[in-house]
């Protein structure tokens, strides 16, 4: 009696598997969901301290941006982003249908490691307080090789991904995708033409003129239309002329801490900045 007694006390402290730790998922990307904040005919980076002088904007995440922002107004101001320590700014140009603005649904600007090799990824550096960068080209006439936009269509893969707008079937989404360079020359927060302080990798590598790899913010934009694109046009042009302003106004410590938990050790993580 004792023997049994003692054996169905033993069984009561022998030790419960515990599940094993979910592995992180292996994608250095952090994120930021900044929905359509207002719309201006403003451009802070490109026209400073000249109201009226852009093509009509939509501006995300800050509140407060127009054509006198400074890096001190976006660090000061209100901004509608998750999470909310993103006070930077985002804009592209405004989207029309039928002459009629539309603006996105669903805004998301993803900050990445992809597109350099495992060696460069874990020495990413941090963006810089106040770098500005404007990526595509409101200038272009149609699409060619120096196209670096595309549009898509939400759940309807089998569309593909195009230079200009593209037929989304009905019940789907139209899809922006942009890039930004990103490998910093290491010394300066603009250029004269805004882009020539950055540059794109070169075989997986940033190049000799532009040594100091950074996360590569993506811009995903996606717009509550479908159907015939030619009733659609953006206020800078034909869809190839998609580009976007980023004026980087996140706090240090918060870009330093993604970027040494989510981009170096390529691990997937939320707008909090922990693994998701």
């Amino acid at each position: 009696m004792i023997a049994r007694m003692l054996a169905l006390f033993s069984l009561l402290f022998v030790a419960v598997p515990q599940p094993a730790a979910a592995e992180p998922v292996r994608v250095a990307e952090f994120l930021a969901d900044c929905p359509f904040s207002h719309r201006l005919p403003d451009d802070p980076i490109v026209f400073p301290g000249l109201p009226g002088a852009s093509h009509m904007h939509s501006f995300f995440g800050s509140r407060v941006t127009n054509a006198h922002t400074t890096l001190a107004d976006l660090q000061n101001g209100a901004t509608n982003c998750n999470p909310a320590v993103d006070t930077s700014s985002y804009w592209v140009p405004t989207l029309y249908r039928d002459g009629v603005p539309v603006e996105p649904a669903i805004v998301t600007f993803y900050y990445l490691g992809e597109g350099v090799r495992d060696d460069v990824i874990a020495r990413i550096q941090p963006l810089p307080l106040g770098l500005r960068i404007v990526a595509g080209n409101a200038k272009a006439t149609g699409p060619d090789d120096t196209t670096i936009s595309r549009w898509s269509c939400l759940h309807a893969g089998h569309v593909g991904a195009s230079k200009d707008f593209v037929t989304c079937p009905a019940g789907t989404m139209l899809e922006s995708y942009l890039d930004f360079p990103q490998c910093w020359n290491g010394r300066d927060l603009d250029s004269a033409d805004h882009k020539s302080h950055m540059a794109y990798p070169v075989g997986g590598a940033c190049p000799s003129t532009h040594p100091v790899p950074v996360p590569k913010l993506r811009q995903v934009i996606r717009y509550p239309v479908s159907g015939d694109p030619s009733r659609l046009r953006l206020s800078s042009g034909g869809g190839y002329t998609m580009h976007g302003d980023f004026f980087n106004a996140w706090p240090v410590a918060e870009m330093e801490r993604r970027v040494r938990d989510c981009i170096r050790p390529i691990i997937k993580c939320g707008a909090d900045g922990r693994p998701s």
